[in-house]
């Protein structure tokens, strides 16, 4: 139907509009704070390098992608995440060269082909941070302290860190051996796509959603029991910092994140019901995957707008109301509309919020459409109060009028509000 919305998709307006700009300032704000720079890439980037970055593995690029020719015949993908393209940017624009750590943040649209639901959208939208040139877990905890005190400035509560390590390519050798060796066992009662990322990435099976690979799953050896000493280090330094800065978490050895790029770190942020807020982690590998040429440590994080307002409205949160207007200004006569107009426009100019008569409605039906807008303050100007530059302000809560001068209304206002 032409009048309706694809289906995963939201149309976004109104209060649920306010809504989300109030949580993009936050999230902008905060990341201002940490002296993380804003980035946009393009809403569609070469198929490649999602197969490449992403993983091929993945369910992401396997079944979700929405992937097509263009007119040049090239293989184009909107994307289904920001960090490949953020990634692909820092390399196109030589950013490596640049003092490190390279910090980006950004605000974007994604587009994934899943069964909508709720806090998820085929088109949903990501606040993501992405920081490049370290090894340090020092990155970790600053995506993590950035995360929390976005979610403290919200004023969610039920919001859990949850951390994990899978390791590096050096440990994942040995945990994919022993994670294959158990699975072999119990191979029958794996769902078919299960079956299938045993021989390409038996890591993914852990992360499958099926109730009977899950109960298969509860019962495999973890990536944790196999770091290597460097990998150990990192995570026990990682908590001892989040210890510090008394940072609650939970080890959750079932988190593998469901991207191939994630390496050591990986971590999320879940309710009491095991629902993700977000996620992210480190992946040292990424960059290489991209451009062989380089070899750049990063981690970073996504957490979606719409996951954002779901966990708001769970908890009852009310985020804080849009600006009132400020006055309505009614217009009596069609003599006088282009100077009260004037008035409003410079009433605009000096900072006030206004609205005005756009519809020739009388000044009785002027008044109740006020009343519906909330104005905290009402005035009516025609010939007689431009003639003689005084007019009176009505409290709309009160009733109380107060005489003012035209010059004098946004001082009146503004001392009143």
């Amino acid at each position: 139907m032409i009048t309706k919305a694809p289906r995963g998709t939201q149309d976004w307006y109104g209060k649920d509009m306010y809504r989300r700009s109030v949580i993009e300032r936050i999230c902008r704000n905060m990341a201002g704070r940490y002296h993380i720079k804003e980035i946009i890439t393009p809403v569609f980037e070469h198929t490649v390098l999602f197969q490449r970055g992403v993983g091929e593995t993945t369910d992401v690029v396997q079944k979700e992608m929405y992937t097509f020719n263009d007119k040049g015949d090239r293989s184009i993908t909107l994307k289904p995440e920001g960090t490949a393209g953020a990634v692909r940017a820092y390399l196109e624009h030589g950013m490596y060269a640049e003092p490190a750590p390279t910090k980006l943040f950004y605000v974007t649209p994604a587009f994934r082909y899943e069964k909508p639901a709720s806090g998820r959208l085929r088109q949903h939208h990501q606040f993501g941070v992405e920081i490049l040139g370290s090894k340090s877990p020092m990155v970790e905890v600053e995506l993590i302290s950035l995360i929390s005190s976005i979610i403290s400035e919200l004023g969610l509560k039920d919001a859990k860190l949850h951390i994990n390590s899978i390791g590096c390519a050096n440990c994942r050798k040995n945990y994919n051996e022993a994670l294959l060796a158990y699975l072999n066992q119990h191979k029958e009662g794996l769902c078919e796509t299960c079956k299938e990322r045993m021989t390409k990435n038996p890591l993914r099976v852990i992360d499958c959603k099926v109730d009977t690979c899950k109960e298969i799953v509860a019962g495999a050896p973890r990536t944790i029991e196999y770091l290597d000493d460097e990998c150990r280090e990192h995570f026990e330094e990682l908590k001892s910092i989040l210890e510090e800065m008394n940072i609650p978490y939970e080890v959750d050895t079932g988190i593998v994140r469901g991207l191939d790029y994630y390496t050591k770190t990986v971590f999320e942020f879940v309710d009491s019901q095991g629902f993700t807020l977000c996620g992210g982690g480190r992946y040292d590998g990424l960059v290489h995957e991209i451009d062989e040429k380089q070899d750049i440590p990063a981690a970073g994080f996504g957490m979606g707008l719409e996951r954002i307002l779901y966990f708001l409205d769970k908890e009852g949160i009310e985020l804080e109301e849009e600006p009132p207007v400020a006055l309505y200004v009614g217009i009596l006569g069609k003599e006088a509309r282009a100077k009260a107009y004037r008035i409003v426009n410079q009433l605009r100019n000096d900072g006030i919020i206004v609205e005005t008569d756009y519809m020739d409605r009388s000044v009785k039906a002027q008044m109740k459409y006020a009343n519906k807008l909330n104005a905290r303050y009402t005035v009516i100007i025609g010939e007689n109060e431009i003639n003689e530059n005084l007019a009176r302000v009505k409290n709309m809560e009160t009733g109380e009028q107060t005489e003012v001068t035209l010059d004098g209304i946004a001082e009146f206002i503004r001392e009143n509000m």
